[in-house]
């Protein structure tokens, strides 16, 4: 995972306040909007979350055992701040996790390719449109919808998930983005609240 945007998967909200060095303005904002949390500079200090937390080190690229029957592959992903994509394997099913990765256009990035490897269900990070990235994002660490449908492709990939969207796309522009993919790639969907995958 990538500790900077660890916030994301631990529930604390990361736009527009993760853009800020200011906890007392974004705490106010948060309390403004009605939104439970409180925003403080990272590194999160432990106490923070109310979970029995274990450390357990690795580096990308390994194969974890976090459990009996449960494999967990790992890749080194390419973003400016280094991150992790992972891969659970279980009873035969695949879900691939693979967020903060900047592709390079016309080179499909090697790691996630052997990650994503005929993957059930690859979440893969979505932020802009490849007319956006090219435009202004590059070095951001992010990549495009159509390159998660190129990898998918790619690597015979059974359904790609739409994920990390820009936050300045309102709902119009993802709904039409989802569109866009669906016709790119049959049975792709958008994540959205709520949403359930099953294997």
């Amino acid at each position: 995972m990538n500790p900077p945007h660890a916030f994301g998967i631990a529930g604390l909200i990361g736009w527009p306040v993760a853009q800020s060095r200011s906890p007392v303005i974004h705490n106010h904002w948060l309390a403004q909007h009605g939104i439970a949390g409180r925003y403080v500079l990272f590194p999160v200090p432990p106490d923070v979350f109310k979970a029995k937390m274990e450390y357990r080190d690795f580096k990308g690229g390994e194969t974890l055992a976090p459990a009996a029957g449960i494999v967990l592959r790992t890749a080194v992903l390419n973003h400016p701040d280094g991150a992790t994509g992972y891969r659970i394997e279980f009873r035969g099913k695949s879900v691939c996790y693979v967020t903060d990765t900047e592709h390079v256009p016309g080179k499909p990035d090697k790691n996630v390719l052997g990650l994503i490897q005929g993957a059930d269900i690859v979440i893969y990070d979505c932020m802009y449109t490849d007319e956006e990235y090219a435009k202004s994002y590059v070095g951001w660490g992010h990549s495009t919808w159509q390159e998660g449908v190129r990898m998918c492709k790619a690597a015979g990939a059974k359904k790609l998930v739409v994920f990390h969207h820009d936050p300045d796309h309102d709902d119009d522009k993802l709904d039409a983005i989802g569109r866009e993919v669906e016709a790119a790639l049959p049975g792709a969907l958008m994540a959205r609240e709520g949403l359930e995958l099953h294997l």
